[in-house]
């Protein structure tokens, strides 16, 4: 009995040792965490390289997209009414869109990845940021087009302002992490929508110069359907 109730003893004091070391530690991070010698670009999070001079350019060109993803929706839905009907335009429009939101989400995860916050109530501005002024989105279907390449024109700017950024910028606030990100995920991206929509404007621009465009616009439409 008397081995039993040693053994028990034992046993809680082991318990009672690891929870205390297990505690220790605990706080040993938290004070070191909470230190000013351990604030800024510290081990307590995942802020390095540039990310402090190019955070509110990411931030300006996240504003950018999400206002041109509802810019596109309004095209998109202009479009698909029974006015208008041209279900190839708002099939275009609507990808623009998704896609706008679905960068906006990407660069989101990105700047939070790279320990920064998005902050939505605080706007930021750029030299490089994109303009965001509309005008009416009820427009004919070359106007449309013209409105669209200009928008992705702003938007492959403003990608490349972010790359140049990280790029050329000074030792401390060079990020080539986040140079070869935009690199990967925009440049080539945004310039293939550029060529793309060029293509359309100029092909619609020699289809309507006819006397009566009703036609070659339905068929153009109708090509916009297979893309």
């Amino acid at each position: 009995m008397k081995i039993f109730v040693a053994l028990a003893l034992f046993a809680c004091l082991g318990s009672l040792a690891q929870a205390v070391d297990n505690e220790y530690c605990q706080n040993t991070v938290i004070t070191a965490c909470s230190s000013s010698a351990f604030s800024g670009n510290s081990i307590c999070n995942a802020r390095f390289a540039g990310i402090d001079h190019i955070e509110p350019e990411i931030q300006s060109y996240i504003n950018a997209n999400l206002a041109k993803s509802y810019d596109y929706l309004l095209l998109a839905t202009h479009f698909n009414s029974y006015q208008k009907n041209r279900p190839g335009f708002q099939k275009l429009y609507q990808g623009l869109s998704d896609r706008s939101f679905e960068d906006s989400i990407a660069l989101i995860k990105q700047v939070t990845r790279r320990g920064g916050i998005v902050d939505f109530n605080t706007r930021h501005e750029s030299s490089g940021s994109v303009s965001t002024k509309r005008g009416t989105l009820e427009v004919d279907e070359l106007h449309s087009l013209a409105l669209a390449l200009d928008t992705e024109k702003q938007l492959a700017t403003g990608a490349t302002h972010v790359h140049s950024r990280a790029t050329h910028a000074t030792d401390a606030d060079r990020d080539p992490e986040l140079a070869h990100y935009f690199e990967e995920n925009f440049l080539g991206k945004q310039a293939e929508s550029v060529r793309k929509l060029s293509g359309y404007a100029n092909d619609l621009a020699k289809l309507m110069k006819v006397p009566d465009p009703s036609l070659s616009v339905y068929l153009f439409d109708e090509y916009l359907q297979k893309q």
